[in-house]
């Protein structure tokens, strides 16, 4: 079973599906070159399955890909990035960040 993951921009979401289902997703707000990552959610049928993890890893790379600084309103966010340092630079409230 994978999770794949793909911006809905139309909805302002990153959307997780698995076998073609939606399982989840993540919202969001561009503002500038500052996205602000404000809700997730998991269905209950695909919990525990990493798609919240997906969700974050995918939608964090891709920032990073595209030169974008990152909040994490969404508390689910916040505690993802603080327990995976490595996206902690895209943080746009961090120390060393340049708006």
């Amino acid at each position: 079973m994978s999770v794949i993951v793909t911006d809905a921009p139309e909805r302002n979401r990153y959307e997780a599906h698995i076998d073609g289902k939606l399982a989840g997703f993540a919202e969001y707000t561009r503002q500038g070159d500052v996205i602000t990552f404000i809700h997730t959610e998991v269905f209950r049928e695909a919990e525990g399955t990493g798609v919240g993890s997906a969700l974050a890893r995918a939608s964090l790379d891709e920032a990073r890909e595209r030169g974008e600084r990152v909040r994490p309103v969404c508390p689910f966010y916040s505690k993802w990035i603080k327990r995976h340092p490595e996206y902690a630079d895209l943080e746009a409230d961090a120390p060393d960040a340049t708006e």
